[in-house]
C-alpha cells in the first residue's frame, strides 16, 4: 500500500507473505501479500467465492496456510494463535449468537467465553448496551430482534473484550441501508479508538469507505491500495454516453477491442476505454462516428466500480472484460 498508510515494516497489524491455502488440487488463495497498519479499516472487496473468508481464517489462525507466512499483531500465526484470540474479535456473516437466550445473556455468556474478571462484567455490558442502542431491549430474546439489532448485537459481542484486531466477513449483508451507514459509523468510533478493522464486502459503497482494499478474485488479489489510490490509477478512461437505442449501443461499443467494459445507468451508457486512446470522445467521433451520432459524450471520474471491473474477469488475465 502507498500514500499515507505507508509505515515502517515492523508497523503492520497484519502482514502475511505469500499466504496460500490450498483444499486438495483447489486453490483457494493463492501467494497473498498483505501489509496493514494498525488502527486502520482495510477491507477485501470481492464476490462470493473469491477467497475472502479463508484468509479471514488464515489470518486468524482457524486455517493453517498450505504455504507462505502469517504475522498478527507481531505473533506468528497459526503458532501463537491462541494468543492472538486473547486480542482479536470476530464476527462472521451469519448470526453466531444464541436466539434463545435474551440479548443481555448472550453478552454474558460472552463475557464468560473471554474469561472477562467477574467485578468489571456488569459494568461492560452496561456500556455496550448503551453503545448499540439495545438498552430497551436487553431482556428480549436474541432471535425475536430485527437484522439490524441482531447486528448491533452481534458487534457488541465481537468487542465486549476491547480487542486490538476486529475481523468481521460480511457483516452487512443481511440489513437495510441505513443500518450498515449507522453500522460504519460505530466502526469509524472504534478505528478512532484505536482497533484495527479488517472487514470483507461485496458492496462498492462499503468499499469506499475503507482505508486500505483489496480486490480479489479466484483467490488473487487483483489490485491493493487506498480507494482514491486505485481510481486514480485505474489505467483506463471513462465516459457516459447519452441517447436512446443504449441497449444496442452497448452491444456496438462492447465489440470493440478498445473497450474494457460497458455498462447502461439509467439513461446512459458507462464505458471505460483502454488507457491507450488519450482522447476517448475525440476517438469515437472520428474512428466510429455512426456509432455516436447525435450523442453527448462526457469524461467523468473514475468509479470503485469501474476499478473492480478492469481487475477482475477475463479483463485481469490481459483480454477484455464485458459487463
Amino acid at each position: 500500500m502507498t500514500d499515507s498508510l505507508q509505515i515502517g515494516a515492523n508497523e503492520w497489524a497484519i502482514e502475511t507473505r505469500g499466504m496460500t491455502r490450498r483444499f486438495g488440487d483447489f486453490v483457494a488463495v493463492d501467494s497473498l501479500d498483505l501489509h496493514i497498519p494498525h488502527n486502520t479499516i482495510y477491507g477485501f472487496l470481492g464476490p462470493n467465492g473469491c477467497g475472502k473468508s479463508t484468509s479471514m481464517r488464515l489470518i486468524t489462525g482457524l486455517l493453517t496456510p498450505s504455504a507462505g507466512s502469517v504475522r498478527v499483531l507481531g505473533m506468528d500465526i497459526p503458532e501463537q494463535a491462541e494468543l492472538l484470540r486473547r486480542r482479536l474479535g470476530y464476527m462472521t456473516q451469519k448470526f453466531s449468537l444464541y436466539d434463545d437466550l435474551t440479548v443481555q445473556e448472550n453478552l454474558r455468556f460472552m463475557a464468560q467465553i473471554y474469561n472477562l474478571e467477574s467485578r468489571s462484567v456488569k459494568q461492560l455490558i452496561d456500556s455496550q448496551l448503551s453503545r448499540y442502542q439495545l438498552d430497551e431491549r436487553k431482556t428480549r430474546l436474541a432471535g425475536a430482534l430485527s437484522g439490524g439489532q441482531r447486528q448491533r448485537l452481534a458487534l457488541a459481542a465481537a468487542t465486549l473484550h476491547k480487542p486490538e484486531l476486529l475481523i468481521l466477513d460480511e457483516p452487512t449483508s443481511a440489513v437495510d441501508p441505513e443500518n450498515r451507514r449507522d453500522f460504519w459509523e460505530k466502526l469509524f468510533d472504534l478505528c478512532d479508538g484505536g482497533t484495527t478493522i479488517l472487514v470483507s464486502t461485496h458492496y462498492m459503497d462499503e468499499a469506499e469507505r475503507c482505508h486500505g482494499l483489496a480486490i480479489m478474485e479466484g483467490g488473487v488479489k487483483r489490485a491493493d491500495g487506498s480507494p482514491a489510490q486505485l481510481m486514480r490509477e485505474l489505467g483506463a478512461k471513462v465516459v457516459e454516453i447519452d441517447g436512446e437505442n443504449l441497449r444496442l449501443l452497448k452491444q456496438q461499443l462492447g465489440e470493440l477491442p478498445e473497450v474494457v467494459s460497458t455498462a447502461q445507468q439509467g439513461t446512459h451508457l458507462r464505458v471505460l476505454i483502454t488507457e491507450a486512446i488519450n482522447d476517448p470522445e475525440n476517438w469515437l467521433r472520428t474512428i466510429h462516428p455512426t456509432l455516436v451520432v447525435n450523442r453527448q459524450i462526457h469524461s467523468v471520474r473514475p468509479s470503485l466500480e469501474d476499478v473492480f471491473v478492469h481487475c477482475t474477469g477475463s479483463n485481469a488475465a490481459g483480454q477484455g472484460a464485458r459487463q
